[in-house]
C-alpha cells in the first residue's frame, strides 16, 4: 500500500539537515577569546592600599576602586573550577584567560612589577589547565624599554598567546608615539592585541544613572580604535592582528560619519591613504553583545573569518552569547569559523 504523502524533495531534505546540524557542529569545542580571572595575591595587595587604585571590603564583599568607579568583585571572579564548570556547561573547550582592569600601568615605577606578578599568575594558572586556557598578557607602560621587555618575556618564557591592550593607559590612548614600538613588534612575532576597556575617560559624562559600564567603556574602545586608524597605525602594520571585542564598541555603526568626516570633509586624515572603514575590516571582533543583530551586523561587516566567539565571563554568562548566536541560524561552516577556527588561526593554537 502507497502512502498517501509524498515524499520530501532532495532539496528539501538537504535543506532540513543544514538547518539541524548547524547547532550541533558547534555544541563543543568552542574557544571562548575573552575570559578573566582576578589574581587573590594582586586584590590582597591593592586591600593594603587606602588611595590611588585599592580594594575594600564591606560586609561580605569586596570592590575594587578606580579614579571614582567602585566596582564588586563577584566570587567567580577569583574562582577557576567555577569559570571551568561555566565552560563546560556551555561547550566551550578552551578560553583566552587574562586579567581584568585594574591593569599595570596604574601604578608608576611599580607598573614593572605588578606586570610580572599578573603574568605569572595567568601563566601559572595556564600551565595546571593547558588543555582549557590559553593566556593573554598585559604590559607595563611607565618606558618603553620595560613594555617590549616583559613582552618578550610573556610571549616567550610564559607562552602567552597575545596581549590585553587597555583602550586608555592611565588616561592616555595607546596610540601615544611612545607605545608605538608594541605596534610594530606585535606585527613583526604575530601575536595578537586585545584592545580591551578600562576605567573610562568618559567616566565623568557617564557616571550618572551608572552608565559607565554599559556606555562608557563602549565609549573608550571606539576612541581608542578610532584613534589608531587615524594615526595610522593600520596604514604603516597592514599585518598586526588587532581585536576590538564587544562587536567594536560603537564605531561599526558610526565609522560611515568617519568616513565622510576625513574622506569628504578632508578632517583627521593626515595619516591615512584610504577610508577609516576598510582600515576598520582589517581588525577582528568579537561576539560579546546581548542582541543578536549587533553580532550579525559585525559578521556582515568585517566578515565572518573576522568574527570571534567570546563571552566575557565571569562578567557575562556564556549562555547569554549563545542564545543570541542560536537565534542568527547561521550555517555550519560559519559557526565553524566563529566558534573555533579564527581563534585558532588568530592565535596559533
Amino acid at each position: 500500500m502507497k502512502s498517501s504523502l509524498a515524499a520530501p524533495s532532495r532539496r528539501a531534505v538537504l535543506a532540513t539537515a543544514a538547518l539541524g546540524a548547524a547547532p550541533a557542529l558547534a555544541a563543543t569545542g568552542r574557544i571562548d577569546c575573552q575570559s578573566h580571572l582576578f589574581s587573590e595575591e594582586f586584590l590582597k595587595l591593592l586591600e593594603k592600599r587606602k588611595s590611588g587604585t585599592y580594594v575594600y571590603r564591606k560586609g561580605d564583599d569586596r570592590y575594587v576602586v578606580v579614579g571614582e568607579w567602585h566596582r564588586r568583585i563577584l566570587p567567580k571572579h577569583t574562582d577557576v573550577p567555577a569559570k571551568l564548570a561555566d565552560m563546560d556547561a556551555s561547550g566551550i573547550a578552551r578560553a583566552a584567560l587574562s586579567i581584568n582592569d585594574p591593569g599595570p600601568e596604574l601604578f608608576g615605577q611599580d607598573s614593572g612589577a605588578m606586570a610580572v606578578m599578573l603574568n605569572d599568575f595567568i601563566a601559572d594558572t595556564v600551565r595546571q589547565h593547558p588543555t582549557r586556557f590559553f593566556g593573554l598578557a598585559t604590559l607595563p607602560f611607565h618606558s618603553t624599554d620595560a613594555m617590549l621587555k616583559e613582552f618578550e618575556r610573556a610571549t616567550t618564557k610564559l607562552g602567552m598567546k597575545g596581549i590585553l591592550l587597555y583602550s586608555n593607559i592611565d588616561g592616555k590612548f595607546p596610540d601615544e608615539p611612545a607605545w608605538r614600538p608594541l605596534f610594530a613588534e606585535a606585527e613583526r612575532t604575530g601575536i595578537p592585541l586585545l584592545l580591551h576597556p578600562a576605567y573610562p575617560t568618559t567616566y565623568q559624562a557617564t557616571k550618572g544613572y551608572e552608565m559607565a559600564a554599559g556606555l562608557g567603556l563602549m565609549f573608550d574602545t571606539t576612541i581608542a580604535l578610532s584613534r589608531i586608524i587615524l594615526a595610522g597605525i593600520l596604514e604603516k602594520h597592514p599585518n598586526l592582528k588587532l581585536v576590538c571585542p564587544h562587536v567594536g564598541g560603537a564605531l561599526p555603526y558610526l565609522i560611515g560619519r568617519v568616513d565622510h568626516q576625513t574622506m569628504v570633509l578632508k578632517r583627521g586624515a593626515d595619516n591615512i591613504k584610504k577610508a577609516p572603514s576598510e582600515y576598520l575590516k582589517q581588525v577582528y571582533l568579537d561576539t560579546v553583545s546581548p542582541v543578536a543583530l549587533a553580532i550579525r551586523y559585525g559578521i556582515d561587516f568585517v566578515g565572518a573569518s573576522r568574527m570571534l566567539f567570546s563571552t566575557d565571563h565571569p562578567w557575562v554568562a556564556p549562555q547569554s552569547i549563545l542564545s543570541q548566536m542560536d537565534t542568527l541560524r547561521l550555517d555550519a561552516a560559519t559557526q565553524e569559523s566563529i566558534f573555533r577556527s579564527n581563534a585558532e588561526r588568530l592565535f596559533r593554537l
